[in-house]
């Protein structure tokens, strides 16, 4: 199933996935650590994400309890997918090229591209 998140949405499944279930009171709380957002926002974006089936709520008393229905790999994995495809026509040497030229790449992360290339050639070899 692919899913698509808006950037507000996704920071909302990220504080779902961290932490297995959470109020919208709470998500609110979390996301405006790092930036003002009003509860009524972080409550529309929920109604949203469980017509998309990406979270679902339980209620307890009076209280909603929201839940990830999709695991964060999975929205990876559709995020990269869609951006490999509309942005780079489907190249992975585009996309990686692009990223090397224009971003800063410390030798830790150059090492583990390499281990991933390595173990990639060594794959289509056997």
């Amino acid at each position: 199933m692919a899913i698509t998140l808006g950037s507000v949405q996704l920071r909302i499944m990220r504080v779902l996935w961290d932490e297995g279930e959470a109020t919208a009171r709470r998500i609110t709380d979390v996301l405006s650590e790092q930036s003002p957002i009003a509860h009524s926002t972080v409550q529309t974006l929920l109604r949203k994400l469980e017509t998309k089936r990406a979270v679902a709520h339980e209620q307890q008393d009076r209280t909603f309890f929201f839940r990830a229905l999709v695991a964060e790999s999975e929205v990876t994995r559709s995020a990269a997918q869609d951006l490999l495809a509309r942005v780079f026509q489907g190249s992975i040497s585009g996309l990686v090229g692009h990223l090397l030229e224009s971003e800063e790449v410390s030798p830790e992360e150059m090492q583990r591209l390499r281990q991933l290339v390595n173990h990639k050639t060594q794959e289509a070899s056997e």
